[in-house]
């Protein structure tokens, strides 16, 4: 019964009896008969798990040929926000959702309406939202004249206690088993319903092992049946018979809830009956997350966070100049009447540095851009291009590239991009522990007593690796707890703002200055700030591509023409430890 005194915004079916669903369910008449005048909730899309996703209620009325609903829309952004998808059009569709569904031989006796839903499309063909009232700014109503065929979605897969619970009923009340029903087929139905258990299984047919064909109406069907097993040259075969086949399906369908799926059951039933090559029926392999292939990487987090935090300049050539104040000559001196003034002396230091290019080329062939179809093989390229020129970029001016310049062809100028760790003590101030000094206690105690030679701008960030920050993290006191519950507890004895690992520090030598010992780094402590990378107009990242007539493949080229470096004096601490 329609609420009283209130004016309903639409109605129309909210299902109809008699009609036969795309799953093969028939509602049968009366069998929400117990409804009418319920008040239940109008949702969207079946939607539970929001409260923003009711849109009002709805009042069932029984009809002899369905349920009809009256439809109340809420005051609510969603409420009215589907008023207006209605009243324009774009919505024409109502679904039930139902529980406790006795059900016999594909016929629904009897179940519970729990909500209606707006929904985009359905499943239940034959009716029609009809009477959509629509308000006037001068506070009138009238009714459009509309009407929209609907295919209501009726969602009778229930969940696991809901199915067991109707799966009860059903085998308690049913009057014919599994194989009754099937030997009640024609063999064309028998032919669709072999099919189907294929396509349970993942495959679509169109495969070698079961071609597929296409009828009017867009049905697929089996051309070649998979329980027929024709033995090819040189193979034992084994044909399977009607009554066979039939007691397959009985005994499939029949034992899913000894199984627990229907997988598990026709596999288990699939050896017995002699089904051979059963790979064939399984679901092709899936590319997971995404269809693009992963990339397998050094740790790369730092990168992005090194490339924002140094300072970038406009041209390319980048030079210093500043005045040593440290020695005793520059400062200021005490005057005695009658002597004579002596001028300060100071010197006067510059640095400059030059660009260099740093780039990355890749080449596909046409044919095979053309064939890969999954995903765009171009796009993910440059990607890869991208994050790689931009490692590249940020080692060279952390640790250097690692490869010998001069030697390898392949090598950054480290005189046009200046790796810290090797740079000049002018700017970089090393602190080179003993080969002894491996306890973490001694290695923090060391850090915090150089660090007043640190001359940087700000709060700097230490670089370091993940052998030296774990070592840190697993320091214990007398009474076996840790010391440190966090990486910021780390960074707040050592003075520094964060602590981020870096994998190309591990096994990273020296560039420009050559120790008389070798050494392992265990961290570099800077602010980015304080290292500056230059590049001109046009010397900025660029891309470039261009086809290759005579051998038919795409060329891609991705460059920077920059310089880097350190400008200001001791303006980075590096920690080392000599190892002979």
């Amino acid at each position: 019964m329609a609420d009283k005194g209130i004016k309903y915004n639409f109605s129309g079916y909210a299902t109809k009896y008699g009609t036969l669903c795309t799953d093969g369910r028939t509602i049968r008449k009366d069998a929400f008969k117990h409804t009418d005048g319920q008040r239940i909730p109008l949702v969207w899309q079946h939607l539970h798990n929001d409260p923003g996703n009711v849109l009002g209620h709805a009042v069932l009325e029984h009809r002899d040929d369905g349920v009809y609903a009256l439809c109340y829309l809420n005051d609510g952004p969603a409420g009215q926000q589907a008023m207006r998808l209605v009243e324009h059009g774009d919505i024409g569709s109502l679904s039930i959702y139902a529980t406790k569904l006795v059900e016999k031989n594909n016929l629904v006796h009897r179940g519970e309406i729990r909500e209606v839903s707006l929904v985009l499309s359905g499943a239940n063909p034959g009716a029609v939202i009809e009477h959509i009232t629509l308000s006037h700014n001068d506070g009138s109503e009238s009714t459009s004249e509309d009407e929209a065929i609907v295919f209501m979605y009726l969602p009778l897969d229930l969940d696991v206690k809901e199915k067991k619970e109707a799966k009860d009923i059903v085998h308690a009340e049913s009057e014919q088993t599994v194989g009754d029903v099937i030997k009640t087929m024609t063999d064309k139905q028998k032919d669709v319903m072999y099919a189907l258990v294929a396509q349970a299984l993942g495959k679509s047919g169109g495969d070698e092992g079961e071609a597929a064909q296409s009828d009017d109406e867009g049905e697929t069907l089996m051309k070649k049946n998979v329980f027929d097993k024709e033995g090819n040259a040189g193979e034992e075969g084994l044909t399977l018979t009607h009554a066979q086949r039939e007691e397959f399906a009985t005994a499939v369908f029949t034992d899913m809830p000894k199984y627990g799926s229907f997988k598990e059951s026709f596999l288990a039933h699939a050896g017995t009956y002699g089904i051979n090559s059963i790979s064939y029926l399984f679901p092709d392999a899936r590319i997971i997350d995404g269809d693009e292939p992963g990339f397998e990487t050094r740790n790369m987090g730092w990168v992005a966070g090194w490339m924002s935090a140094t300072r970038h300049t406009p041209f390319s050539r980048i030079k210093k100049l500043w005045a040593d104040l440290t020695p005793d000559a520059a400062r200021a001196k005490g005057y005695i009447t009658g002597s004579e003034k002596i001028e300060q002396v100071f010197a006067v230091l510059k640095r400059e540095t030059a660009p260099t290019t740093v780039y990355k080329k890749q080449k596909l062939d046409r044919d095979d851009i053309t064939d890969i179809t999954d995903f765009n093989v171009v796009t993910w390229m440059w990607r890869e291009m991208r994050f790689m020129l931009d490692e590249e970029v940020a080692r060279a001016a952390l640790v250097g590239d690692g490869r010998a310049f001069g030697v390898d062809e392949d090598a950054i100028d480290p005189s046009k991009i200046r790796p810290i760790y090797g740079d000049d003590p002018l700017y970089v101030h090393y602190l080179s522990l003993a080969v002894t000094v491996t306890d973490p206690f001694d290695i923090i105690e060391a850090i915090q007593l150089a660090r007043v030679n640190y001359k940087g701008t700000g709060t700097p960030t230490l670089y370091t690796t993940n052998a030296v920050l774990t070592s840190m993290l697993l320091l214990k006191d007398t009474t076996n707890r840790r010391i440190y519950k966090s990486i910021s507890e780390v960074a707040s004895d050592l003075r520094v703002g964060d602590i981020v690992e870096v994998e190309v520090l591990e096994g990273a030598q020296r560039t420009n200055t050559a120790p008389a010992f070798t050494a392992d780094l265990l961290g570099i402590m800077v602010n980015p700030r304080d290292y500056v990378y230059g590049a001109d107009k046009g010397g900025q990242i660029a891309t470039f591509e261009d086809f290759d007539i005579d051998f038919n493949q795409n060329k891609y080229l991705i460059e920077t023409r920059l310089s880097g470096s350190l400008l200001n004096p001791r303006s980075a601490l590096v920690v080392e430890r000599k190892t002979a």
